[in-house]
C-alpha cells in the first residue's frame, strides 16, 4: 500500500473538517426549523379548536332559532299572527 501524500493530507483534512462542520450546521438548522414548524402547527391546532367550539355554539343557536316552539312564539306573541279561519282561506281556481 502506498502512503498518503502530504499534499493530499494538507488539502483533504481541512476539506473533510469543513464537510463535518457544514453537516453539523445543517443538522442544527433542520432541528431549529422543525421546532419552529411544530410551534406553528400547535398554534394552528389551537385556532382550529377555537373555531370548532364556535361552530358548535352556532349550530346550537341555529337549532334554537329554528325550533317550532320559538317560531310559534315569535309568530303569535311578537308578530300577532294567527291561523286564519276556514272562510278566510282563498284557494286559486284550477
Amino acid at each position: 500500500m502506498k502512503p498518503v501524500s502530504r499534499t493530499l493530507a494538507w488539502v483533504g483534512l481541512p476539506l473533510l473538517w469543513c464537510a463535518v462542520l457544514a453537516s453539523a450546521a445543517g443538522a442544527i438548522y433542520c432541528k431549529h426549523r422543525a421546532r419552529e414548524l411544530f410551534v406553528y402547527l400547535e398554534s394552528l391546532n389551537s385556532s382550529r379548536d377555537t373555531l370548532e367550539a364556535e361552530w358548535g355554539r352556532l349550530q346550537i343557536e341555529q337549532s334554537y332559532w329554528s325550533a317550532y316552539a320559538y317560531v310559534d312564539y315569535t309568530a303569535t306573541a311578537r308578530l300577532k299572527m294567527r291561523i286564519p279561519a276556514s272562510q278566510e282561506v282563498e284557494l286559486p281556481a284550477p
